[in-house]
């Protein structure tokens, strides 16, 4: 297991005039659990080469267990790294592939075959240690990638959206594996994934990030009740924050400690928290526009004006039709305050 300490980040590639990473400072604890998340372009996957060795930052440092690595030639630091890509040989069979590493390492043979097995036992591959993976399913592939890099017992485990060629259930099925995994381990991981409720699923902790820069790093929970700007509002939690612009002097419903009359403030309010009512008891009132049935909820989205729209998360059935008038409530004390900038302000009282 091991500490890692990631120290001003910088990394610029030849010839771009935006930085991959900009600064980029953040610690991993010894055993964590740590998700990467930010859309496309905002440094996730240079954070995990720079932790691996892959790549050189143009400043800063790495430390992992609080020994610079940043110069270091991957192979000294230690670390698993799994792909998107299952990177498997396909001329060879499961066992051997489990086994490589190992073998290169030149580990006893009868202490690589116990690890083989254990590690095939505990992801359900003993049945195929003898098929190559031509012969595998693509999520068998998977586990074989996972087993990999499990049996070398590595100081931490690098995840590069290892998921995002599985289908929605075995995706699932394989986050639920990765967290038991960790809770047998200890080991420190870091995952880095572009789907936030992956991210909130996998993390005990959550970096943010958005091209380049950190814009938060806290638990799941925190994130969702409280995102530091308007960013991380609308990009954790889905359907995505509703968020309504105004004055402090307009923005009734507020109420938050300090406005300034006529202050600009932006209204965040998650969709769980939107209560649809009566046209006459409604703060709002609207027209339904778009009703999603998902079984377990119901999303419908609410058309206020020309340019407002806010959604709703009803749980169960809810027997909004499109064109229904219908009125919108906030759930006292969840109201989210951002100034002009996107930074947060406070909440509702």
């Amino acid at each position: 297991m091991a500490a890692i300490a990631l120290e001003d980040l910088r990394k610029v590639h030849g010839g771009s005039a935006r930085p991959a990473l900009a600064g980029l400072s953040l610690e991993i604890a010894d055993g964590e659990r740590l998700a990467i998340v930010g859309p496309s372009g905002s440094g996730k996957s240079t954070v995990l080469r720079l932790i691996a060795g892959l790549d050189l930052p143009t400043s800063g440092r790495v430390r992992i267990d609080n020994a610079d690595v940043t110069d270091a030639p991957p192979e000294s630091r230690d670390l698993a790294m799994v792909f998107q890509s299952y990177a498997l040989y396909p001329h060879m069979t499961v066992r051997a592939n489990l086994s490589f590493g190992l073998r290169m390492r030149g580990i006893d043979r009868a202490e690589i075959e116990a690890r083989v097995v254990r590690v095939a036992d505990s992801l359900g591959l003993r049945l195929y240690l003898d098929r190559k993976p031509a012969a595998l399913s693509g999520g068998e592939r998977q586990r074989v990638a996972l087993g990999r890099a499990i049996v070398r017992h590595p100081k931490a485990f690098l995840f590069d959206e290892p998921l995002s060629n599985l289908d929605p259930q075995l995706r699932g099925r394989t986050r639920t594996e990765l967290v038991t995994l960790h809770q047998r381990l200890g080991a420190t991981m870091i995952y880095v994934t572009h789907d936030q409720e992956e991210a909130m699923t996998l993390g005990q902790r959550i970096a943010v990030l958005r091209d380049g820069h950190l814009e938060q790093v806290a638990t799941p929970q925190e994130l969702y009740d409280r995102p530091a700007n308007r960013f991380v509002a609308t990009f954790i939690g889905s359907p995505a924050m509703n968020l309504l612009e105004g004055t402090a002097a307009r923005a009734a419903f507020t109420g938050a400690p300090g406005e300034r009359a006529n202050e600009q403030l932006c209204v965040g309010i998650r969709p769980q928290d939107v209560m649809l009512v009566s046209p006459e008891a409604g703060t709002l009132t609207g027209t339904v526009d778009v009703v999603e049935p998902l079984g377990h909820a119901t999303v419908v989205h609410v058309r206020i004006d020309d340019t407002t729209r806010v959604v709703a998360v009803a749980p169960g059935r809810h027997h909004a039709h499109s064109g229904d008038p219908v009125g919108v409530q906030f759930a006292s004390g969840r109201l989210h305050l951002f100034a002009a900038d996107g930074r947060r302000r406070g909440d509702s009282t």
